[in-house]
This record gives structure tokens, C-alpha cells and sequence, in this order.
């Protein structure tokens, strides 16, 4: 694995490439060490290291690099030779001396003295080549200086030769030392020409020996979801590795890195135990659905199937496996759909948590179901003489599964019946021997169609004159116990717990453990230890005995926890959908005082819907495709739509369904409010009412944006078109009116009287122009002008009834203060309710004290003197008279077929139309989706839909007929149907 890598403690690091002579392996090693000893040469050359001089010496003497001289001294003060400083290289860096070969030319040089092989190594190795070579003379006897080691460095890093100096090196020197000073490597108060000390030379010594001495990896630690491994040397240095690639979970994986010019090269194992990520979702049948996770996750969590979802399917159980790293979701036997078949879907995970409680999944991953395998028998287990078990590989079909005439014991039929336990498991209850039989079996089919192969399976009987023992007894919470049996059961005749009156709500068999549910507040289990009495257990040889086990509850003490919040903006309204981490408590969930909005500013929210911050509407639990409550998902709906922006939720008080309810602690989310509607312009109006000034008014349906390229606050964003003449004109330059905000959607042009007496006839009914004006969101204009109204007042839009004493009526402004007298509807008073303001436009709904005639709805009319206002205390429209439209929902009343028939009636409790869109009518027989040709307005009726199928309904067969609410079944006045969903009769 490749990796990008910097270190936490720094250290200089030179890249130099050796000679083009006889080079050994180490040459490259050699000339970085080399490069690395100069580098440090200005600081520790100079004494800053930890250790001093002679105790470097000492090290280097130990390693037998520098040996001293005779009488034991280290020499520090002299000058060293240019053939010591050769054999100090050639120890340093582990060079092998070349024997035997003299190739300079100095006097009393020769192969058999003792200069000649360190001079030969370093020579080889590019590192030195002499101060003559054309003559080949090396003067090994010569001292070695300042300036001819900045040389080897900057020739050895490539460096460029400055072409201005400020040194005093020699001539041919200058750009090498000054280089070197310019890179740091040189001191810059150094005597380029004065030969190094023999105490300057161990330093550097010293320096090029730790260089080469390559710390070993103690330790490492992966961080940032395996991105970065920071490694522990032994020198304690750190180097943090930045992988290209993120380590893959509790897997061993080869990481590269280089530091101080040494490879490095480790095997690291990210250990994870808790989850971090979704590995994985697949699904190799059409009704289980497998999630698997890189670590492992919480059970509590990961078992609750309502944190789950793909559209249409409704999932019966999430079961978590042994090592809790992959789900199991089973879809509901009577599901509406299957997963898709064959195609990508989505599934939606919300709410899982990873066992540690770090991380929680929120999010979406695409899957696709493909079923290639048929379906085989893996178990087939005796149950005495009596019965026999069949275990399948997959769900499969309960009608194929249940047919007795697909199986055969010693090609024999079998007489008897069979009890089929979704998904998979058969018990067939039949007299049977006691030995080894063969199972032939043929017919039994999955949920794509394919049926098991034919084939035998042998298997023993043995006789069983034994009850069923109890195994195990778990408890959840104290409403639920699980009893494992050491065998299948039957059944049980009575269960309760402590005394008899408190039997078990619900029984429920599934093959060898019996689940036990006192749901009932009354029967629910103590907290202590409790006895579970079951009477009549009973085997499938019909063996039979009473039996008890003890058990003190386990109870649930985690508090629920809001896992994140869905924002749907509607039509009319907007959707806050709360997603818990378990089940919550019904009482505690409609109780408004448990949540508090606030605006961006912190501000509580006093509108849509929302009154001190609290919900108007009750909130409710969310539906799933079937129309049943979750009950671990709460959603609180606004009263037109949240203008768009930041919001925080307060969420408090709000119990889980645990026998002793555990409370959330106090949560705040953060809740982003999207708005990408254009802004609109809702109306204009000037007001001469001051004595002084006169002003234009500009509302806007929502608020504006005060700055930047957007800002509403730019006089040359405005003009105006004559109606005399439709002529396009600007305001007046003198005196130009400065745009103000009157309120966040409305912006004000103050003009001077005197200025406005000019062409007050030409803005009287004239069109007010806006360009390039944004709403706080950066959404922009979309009309550009609307016409300026010399009055103030405030139109009715429309009347539209929603029921037969419900009336919505549709106001062009911002209404505060409704007073119900001022409307009458049809002659009918009414109740004005709460007033709603969302896009310009302010919507109240008024309850009627009478039904209107539906056949005739009549006209709204208003008061000659209205008292009604929006907030600028503008009154609404005097005695208008506006036509009250249907706005009533058709809505089905029964669904039918006739025995033999290919089609069903759905009829409504008004005329219709029907447009027929194939994804829009369902049939369901026994749970399976079946073929719809088409569907069409009944002949003779004007209120009955016909759906056509390809075959009859058989007869006895359980249907449902689902149409979602839409515009393949309208009223007469365009209004879509209300979902359908009716059990057909």
C-alpha cells in the first residue's frame, strides 16, 4: 500500500546520487548519510547535541571508527588528514576497504599502506576524488577544509549555484559554500578555509554514525477511520503515515513509508470491534435482505426492523448475527412487494448503532436482489413417530410448502397434514417407523419461481417418549420471555407467570423456543425473580408435561436518543420526521410541550404552525407502506411552509416503551430547511398618508437578502412602466429614493412629496420593475414586476372547501388578525382558524357551523367594513364576493369482484375520472402483487373505477386493491382521490 508521509518530529533529509565508477550497494546510503552529516554540520558540528565531544569520541572509539592515538588520547584539538578523515567515512558508513589497489599518484602512496584501501572505498564511491585529478593526486597527507566539504554536499544535493555570494571562500568554492550557507547547512560564520578540527570532524562523524543506525518500529496506531497509522520508532520518534487508500478492517495490509531516508516497510492490522462502516448489502432471494458492517453494532438497534427501509416492503424481523457484524431482515410474509426483483434499490439504514456507541448510520445504499439458486432441503430431522421437520435453504411459497402431495417417505405418499412456520420450516405430522427413512420431496417453490429439485434425502427416526426440557430463559425487559426448548414444539395449553391470572398476552411457537409477550400492564413481570409456569408443552409425538423455569428480568436501561431528523418540504406544510433509537412512549411523543423550534437567531418560532416554539398539530407517528404506525419515528408537520433556513429542535422528556420507561436526556438537532423556489414579487402600493413623504411599498413572499449581489436594499434594481404609453422609466436621480426594509419581506421607497407630485399620475396603476434581487437563501427573482395599487387593502384569492364544513381561504398578503364575522359562506357562519402565511400568501382554514350544499357550494362573502388585517395593519378587501371551488377529495367507500371475474370495483362517493398509469394500481392476492392490464371508469357508473387483471381472483383468496392518492382517479374538479387501499370483497 503506497502512502503520503510527513513526520511529527522533522529531520533533514538529502537525496544524492553516487558516482558513475565502481559503486557499491551502499553507495546511495553512503552520499544520503554523507549529505545528512553536512546538513547538521552548522548546529552540531558547533556542540549542540546532548553529548560532548569526547564522549562522541569515545562512542565512535567503541564502534572502532576512530581509534585515538597511542598513549589512549582522542587528539581533539588537532587537525585531521584527508586520509583519516577517508578511514572515519569508510567505518561510518560500513564501506568494505578495497585491498590491493593504488590508484593516485602521491608520493609514499602504495596499495600495501595504510591509507590506500579507505582511499580506494571512498574513491569508488564517488564520495572523494581528490585535489588533482589529472594528475591522480589524492594528498592523503593534506588536511581536509570547510570549503571542500560544502562542495561534496552541494554537488551531492544537486543544489543550485547561486550567481551572487556574500563569502569569503575561495573563488572556485564560493557558489558551493554559499549554496550550502543558503540551504542552512553551513554556518555562516565559519571560515570556509580553515581546516576542520579533528573535534569538528568526530562531531560530524558522530552525526553520519546515528544517521546510519536505522531505528526499528516499536509501535503503531491507526486513526481517522484507518486514513493514518502513526508509527513509534525507537528513537521515539513519530511518523504519521497518510494512506491513499483506508486500511480495510481487522485485515493485515503491508504499509510503505520512508523517514530519514530509510524504507520501511510494516505489516499493520486495523482492529476494529465496533462498527465504522456498512461493508456491504445484498440479498441472493427475494425475501431476505442481508446488511453486513465492518465492526460490530449494538443489538438493541441493529434488531429493530422500523430502522430499515425499502419502498413497498415491509420487513418482519431484524436479527443480528453470532458475531453481531451482519443483519438479517426478513421481509413480511404479507408485505405488499418482495424486494425488487432484478433491478437496483435502495435501502434506507437509520438509527443503527456500532457497539461502542461511537457511530450511528445514517444513510442510504443501492442493492439489487438477483435469485440464481433453487431452493434445497438442508435439515430433515424425525420428531419421533409422529412427525418430521423440513428445513429449506430459503423462503419459500407457504401454499407449495403446505401441499402434502410433495412429499413422499420410501416413495410412499404421506398421509397426513403439514404446518408450515414462515420462512422456511415444515412440519408434517404423519405416522412414521422407527429407523431410517428417505425423503423424496418435488414442487416446493422460492419466491422467484424456482422449484427444489427433486431429490431423496435420507434421515432417522427414533422413539420419543420424552417431553420437551427447557434449555434457556432469556427475558426482554419485563414484557417478554424466551423459552428454548431442547426439541420442537407443538404447542402449549396455558402460560402465565407467578399466579394464574397472569397469563401470557401472546404465544407465539417458532420450532424449538417459545416467545412469551405480557404486554398488559397488570401481568407484567416483577423486577425480582419470577417463575414461568407452562402447562401442557408438547412435543410432535404428542408427549406432554407441565414445565417451569426462574428468571429474573433483564431490564431495558438505555434511554432513547433522537438519531437524526427528515425535513420534507410539502406543498402546504413542511415535515420534521424524528427518527428514535428505539420504540417511545405514545403519551410522551403527542405531549407539544416536549419540543421547542427556534429560528437561526435562537429566536422560538411563533408561526407556521408553531406557537412559543411548540407545534400546533399534534404530532403524530410516521406510517409505514401499510398504513400501521412506527412507533419509533414521531412527525411534527407545520401549518404552511418553514421559510427556508437553520433551525434547532428541542427534544426533551420523551420515554422509551420499557416496562420502567427510561427518559432521553434533553436533546437539540440541527435542522437545515431548504428552500430553492424562486422569489416572487406579491404586490405594490404607494401610501401619501404623511404629511411629508410619500412611500412605495414592495412585498416580496419572503424575506429578502440585505447584502451582497442579491440585496434588496439597491435603488438601481428598481423602475417602473408608464400605462400611458407602456413606457419604461427609472426614478429620478435627484433625491433618489433609498430602499429601506418596512419588514423582512417588504421594502420601502421613500420619495419626497414635492418630487412625486412630478409623476404621481404616471405610477398610479403603473407596473413597479425589481431586478436581481434575492431572497436570504440566494434564490432569485423570478417575476419581475407587478402592478402598484393605489390601495392598501388586501384581496381574497380564492375559497376552496375541503370538506362539507371546512373552507380554505387563500389570502394575497400576510395576515396577523382574522376575525371570523367578516366571513360568511353561503350564508353560514364560521370559525376562523389559526392563519398561516408561506410563499406571499396567507391560507385559514374556517370551520363551518353548517355543511354547505355540496351540489351548490355558493359564494364567500366579505364584511363592507372588515376588521380583518395583515401585519402592517392593512384591512382586507371590503365586500368582495368570491366563488366557493370543490376542493373535496373523492375518497373509495368499497372495493368488489364477482367470482370468475377478471376485474375489480372500487367505488367512490363522487364521479370520477380515471386515468390509468400502470405503477398506480396495485392487486394483491394472498400477499403477492398480480397482474394489472389496465383500469377505466366502470360503463354506467360515474363513480366507479374498473381495474382489469389477467386472471380471476380465486375464490376464498384474501385481496387488497392499493391506488396512491394522485391524479389517476380525479373528481370532476381535478382534485385527486385519497389513497386507496381496500380489502376487495
Amino acid at each position: 500500500m503506497s502512502d503520503k508521509s510527513y513526520q511529527i518530529k522533522e529531520n533533514n533529509q538529502v537525496m544524492i546520487q553516487g558516482g558513475e565508477k565502481k559503486v557499491m550497494k551502499k553507495i546511495l546510503s553512503v552520499a544520503l548519510s554523507t549529505a545528512m552529516a553536512f546538513s547538521m554540520f552548522a548546529s552540531v558540528a558547533f556542540g549542540d547535541d546532548a553529548l560532548n565531544t569526547q564522549q562522541k569520541f569515545d562512542v565512535l572509539k567503541e564502534k572502532g571508527i576512530f581509534t585515538g592515538y597511542p598513549d589512549g588520547t582522542a587528539g581533539l584539538d588537532k587537525e585531521m588528514t584527508r586520509a583519516e578523515f577517508a578511514k572515519v567515512l569508510v567505518g561510518i558508513m560500513g564501506l568494505e576497504p578495497i585491498e590491493g589497489k593504488a590508484s593516485f599518484k602521491d608520493k609514499n602512496y602504495k596499495a600495501d599502506k595504510w591509507p590506500a584501501p579507505y582511499v580506494e572505498a571512498v574513491y569508488a564511491a564517488g564520495l572523494m576524488e581528490g585535489k588533482n585529478t589529472t594528475k591522480m593526486i589524492f594528498d592523503f597527507n593534506g588536511k581536509i577544509t570547510v570549503q571542500e566539504m560544502a562542495k561534496v554536499l552541494v554537488t551531492a544535493q544537486k543544489l543550485e549555484i547561486p550567481t551572487e555570494t556574500n563569502n569569503n571562500a575561495s573563488d572556485w568554492a564560493k557558489g558551493y559554500v554559499q549554496a550550502a550557507i543558503n540551504a542552512g547547512l553551513v554556518d555562516a560564520k565559519a571560515n570556509p578555509k580553515a581546516n576542520a578540527s579533528r573535534s569538528q570532524l568526530v562531531d560530524v562523524a558522530y552525526s553520519i554514525y546515528l544517521a546510519q543506525q536505522k531505528p526499528a518500529v516499536v509501535s503503531y496506531e491507526v486513526k481517522e477511520d484507518g486514513k493514518v497509522v502513526e508509527f513509534k520508532l525507537a528513537n521515539n520518534e513519530v511518523v504519521k503515515v497518510t494512506l491513499e487508500t483506508a486500511l480495510k478492517a481487522n485485515t493485515a495490509t503491508e504499509v510503505k513509508f520512508s523517514h530519514n531516508n530509510y524504507d520501511y516497510t510494516e505489516s499493520v492490522t486495523w482492529v476494529v470491534t465496533a462498527a465504522t462502516k456498512i461493508d456491504s448489502v445484498s440479498a441472493t432471494n427475494y425475501k431476505e435482505l442481508t446488511v453486513k458492517f465492518d465492526g460490530e453494532v449494538e443489538a438493541k438497534s441493529a434488531e429493530n426492523e422500523d430502522n430499515y427501509k425499502v419502498t413497498g416492503v415491509t420487513f418482519e424481523s431484524a436479527t443480528l448475527s453470532a458475531d453481531k457484524r451482519s443483519v438479517s431482515l426478513l421481509v413480511a410474509q404479507n408485505s405488499l412487494q418482495d424486494l425488487p426483483v432484478q433491478k437496483d434499490a435502495k435501502v434506507e439504514i437509520k438509527g443503527v448503532k456500532n457497539s461502542d456507541g461511537s457511530k450511528t448510520f445514517n444513510e442510504t445504499v443501492t442493492f439489487r436482489a438477483v435469485d440464481t439458486q433453487l431452493p434445497e432441503v438442508t435439515e430433515v430431522k424425525g420428531l419421533g413417530t409422529k412427525a418430521f421437520k423440513v428445513v429449506f435453504s430459503e423462503p419459500v411459497k407457504s401454499t407449495t410448502a403446505s401441499n402434502i402431495s410433495n412429499y413422499k417417505i420410501d416413495g410412499q405418499a404421506v398421509s397426513g397434514w403439514v404446518k408450515f412456520t414462515y420462512p422456511n420450516v415444515a412440519f408434517i405430522t404423519t405416522n412414521i417407523a422407527v429407523g431410517e427413512h428417505t425423503l423424496s420431496l418435488q414442487g416446493v417453490e422460492d419466491y422467484a419461481g424456482f422449484k427444489v429439485s427433486p431429490t431423496d434425502v435420507k434421515f432417522t427416526v427414533a422413539e420419543d417418549t420424552t417431553a420437551p426440557e427447557v434449555v434457556s430463559v432469556k427475558t426482554k425487559d419485563l414484557t417478554k420471555v424466551e423459552v428454548e426448548f431442547n426439541e420442537s414444539v407443538k404447542s402449549v395449553d396455558k402460560v402465565y407467570h407467578t399466579s394464574s391470572s397472569k397469563t401470557a398476552d401472546k404465544v407465539e411457537i417458532k420450532d424449538n423456543v417459545v416467545v412469551l409477550t405480557f404486554s398488559t400492564e397488570s401481568k407484567r413481570l416483577s423486577v425480582g425473580e419470577n417463575t414461568i409456569y407452562l402447562e401442557g408443552v408438547r412435543d410432535y409425538s404428542d408427549n406432554s408435561a407441565n414445565r417451569e423455569a426462574k428468571v429474573t428480568p433483564v431490564l431495558d436501561t438505555e434511554r432513547p436518543t433522537v438519531n437524526g431528523v427528515d425535513v420534507e418540504v410539502k406543498a402546504n406544510s413542511t415535515a420534521l420526521t424524528l427518527n428514535f433509537s428505539e420504540d417511545v412512549n405514545a403519551d410522551d411523543i403527542k405531549n407539544r410541550d416536549n419540543y421547542i423550534l427556534k429560528n437561526s437567531k435562537g429566536e422560538v418560532v411563533t408561526d407556521k404552525g408553531f406557537n412559543k416554539g411548540k407545534p400546533v398539530n399534534t404530532p403524530v407517528w410516521a406510517k409505514n407502506k401499510q398504513n400501521q404506525d412506527v412507533y419509533s419515528r414521531v412527525v411534527i408537520e407545520s401549518i404552511g411552509k418553514l421559510p427556508a433556513g437553520k433551525y434547532t429542535l428541542e427534544v426533551s422528556n420523551i420515554r422509551d416503551r420499557a416496562a420502567i420507561g427510561n427518559t432521553m436526556i434533553p436533546q437539540t438537532l440541527s435542522i437545515d430547511v431548504t428552500n430553492t423556489d424562486e422569489l416572487k414579487l406579491v404586490r405594490a402600493w404607494y401610501d401619501d398618508t404623511d404629511r411629508d413623504d410619500l412611500y412605495i411599498d414592495i412585498q416580496f413572499n419572503r424575506a429578502v437578502a440585505t447584502s451582497g449581489n442579491g440585496s434588496a436594499l439597491d435603488i438601481n434594481k428598481y423602475s417602473y412602466v408608464t400605462v400611458s404609453g407602456n413606457v419604461y422609466k427609472v426614478f429620478p436621480t435627484k433625491n433618489a429614493p433609498q430602499p429601506t426594509l418596512r419588514n423582512a419581506d417588504t421594502v420601502r421607497l421613500t420619495i419626497p412629496k414635492a418630487d412625486f407630485e412630478n409623476y404621481k399620475t404616471e405610477l398610479t396603476g403603473a407596473d413597479i420593475r425589481v431586478t436581481n434581487v434575492a431572497d436570504q437563501n440566494g434564490n432569485y427573482l423570478s417575476a419581475l414586476q407587478t402592478e402598484i395599487k393605489n390601495s392598501v387593502e388586501i384581496p381574497v384569492e380564492s375559497a376552496k372547501a375541503t370538506a362539507a364544513n371546512k373552507v380554505t381561504v387563500e389570502f394575497k398578503g400576510n395576515i396577523t388578525s382574522v376575525v371570523s364575522s367578516d366571513f360568511t359562506f353561503a350564508g353560514i357562519r364560521a370559525v376562523a382558524g389559526e392563519p398561516t402565511f408561506s410563499d406571499g400568501k396567507t391560507k385559514v382554514v374556517f370551520t363551518l357551523n353548517n355543511d354547505l350544499n355540496l351540489a351548490a357550494l355558493g359564494n364567500l362573502t366579505i364584511d363592507p367594513k372588515p376588521q380583518t388585517a395583515d401585519y402592517l395593519g392593512h384591512k382586507i378587501e371590503a365586500g368582495q364576493t368570491v366563488a366557493i371551488n370543490d376542493g373535496i377529495a373523492p375518497k373509495a367507500v368499497s372495493a368488489s369482484t364477482v367470482t370468475g371475474s377478471v376485474y375489480v370495483d372500487v367505488k367512490f362517493n363522487e364521479a370520477i375520472k380515471v386515468y390509468y398509469t400502470p405503477d398506480a394500481f396495485k392487486v394483491f392476492v394472498n400477499g403477492t402483487s398480480v397482474k394489472v392490464k389496465g383500469a377505466i371508469l366502470k360503463d354506467g357508473t360515474t363513480d366507479t373505477a374498473q381495474i382489469w387483471l389477467e386472471e380471476a381472483i380465486p375464490a376464498g383468496a384474501k385481496a387488497q386493491v392499493s391506488i396512491p392518492s394522485g391524479k389517476s382517479i380525479v373528481d370532476t374538479e381535478d382534485n385527486a382521490a385519497e389513497e386507496v387501499f381496500e380489502t376487495i370483497q
